[in-house]
């Protein structure tokens, strides 16, 4: 459950630009998809040649499609990537009716993708936009080829210490006293907590990068919305931990029909390293990828471990023209457990 837009690790492009504000990776797009009381920006990665199976990346909280560049850009040969900017966040105005739930944010998911004709895809979530993509998954496996989730948020029993600030933003209220607890604070110093918060190794961040998140911070800061997009999503996390029955996001994980890979980082302040079984035992097929070293974001920290990971998934669903390993210095069998915890049983 990141709170501000977080900045990359390293550029898998050789250099960035900026269009009307947003800042792009060399080779990326940026457009505007406008639906009655919806709009929202989208980063697309034209694909490398035709014929590639679309994909669709959905952020966490309060980041942005930006989360996506690195993964986007390593996988331009495999998918037609795009990246959608949630509602209130990154590039894309509040939604009209101003729904933050999880549900909600599925929904404009759900409406992009019929409006697109892109589906069925290969649905990216991290963090929360792991939630909005589960329930996704679970409601029209039609639009769904395949699921891969970053850390994503489900219900946990014993929430991390380190999580509770983000929870409490959900609690009526609270969002005024901490605009006023925080007035004092830099950019600069929010964006160091936000990177020693969702970073496995903040020192891999590199200098440019962490100036461009501070930019952005800085904007960010500066919209109407702000602090109604975070507290409003925060609050709809919480909520969403909250439901039972058939709305419950474990009973939806359950019944997700696509092949899913699961990551998680040893080192996730938001979400618990420990939650990686229990994951891996509801999504039926899955296979789960564990990366001691890295934080929430594991698609920006090591992007070419998620890759390769990836690139298995897709092959198994039957991709056509897949390189499994691109990358020949990253051993993934090491790291890619497909058992869960049924199988330990055993």
């Amino acid at each position: 459950m990141s709170s501000t837009e977080l900045p990359g690790v390293r550029s898998t492009a050789e250099s960035t630009l900026q269009v009307g504000g947003a800042r792009l990776a060399e080779g990326e797009q940026l457009r505007t998809d406008r639906l009655p009381g919806l709009e929202m920006a989208v980063r697309v990665r034209p694909p490398v040649r035709a014929g590639l199976p679309p994909a669709l990346f959905v952020h966490g909280l309060g980041g942005s499609s930006q989360n996506w560049s690195a993964l986007m850009a390593r996988l331009a040969d495999a998918v037609e990537g795009e990246a959608v900017d949630l509602p209130g966040f990154g590039w894309s105005p509040p939604p009209a009716d101003r729904d933050y739930s999880v549900t909600g944010l599925a929904r404009a998911v759900i409406r992009h993708l019929d409006a697109s004709g892109r589906g069925p895809v290969h649905l990216f979530g991290n963090s929360l936009g792991g939630a909005v993509s589960t329930r996704v998954a679970a409601a029209r496996p039609d639009l769904v080829r395949t699921l891969t989730l970053v850390s994503p948020a489900l219900p946990e029993l014993r929430v991390q210490r380190s999580a509770v600030p983000t929870a409490l933003l959900a609690v009526p209220g609270m969002a005024g006293v901490l605009v006023r607890l925080t007035r004092g604070l830099s950019a600069e110093r929010r964006t160091r907590g936000v990177t020693e918060l969702c970073y496995g190794d903040p020192s891999r961040v590199t200098p440019e990068a962490f100036a461009a998140a501070v930019e952005e911070m800085e904007r960010r800061l500066g919209l109407p919305y702000f602090w109604e997009a975070l507290t409003r999503s925060s609050r709809g996390i919480v909520d969403a931990y909250t439901l039972g029955g058939q709305h419950g996001l474990w009973r939806q994980a359950q019944r997700v029909l696509a092949p899913t890979l699961l990551v998680y980082g040893g080192r996730d302040q938001l979400v618990s390293y420990r939650m990686a079984r229990k994951a891996a035992a509801a999504y039926r097929g899955s296979r789960l990828l564990c990366l001691p070293e890295a934080g929430h974001v594991a698609m920006m920290e090591y992007p070419e471990v998620v890759e390769t990971a990836f690139r298995g998934l897709l092959a198994d669903a039957g991709g056509a023209d897949v390189d499994v390993n691109p990358n020949p210095g990253v051993d993934v069998a090491v790291s890619v457990d497909t058992r869960t915890d049924e199988d330990d049983k055993g």
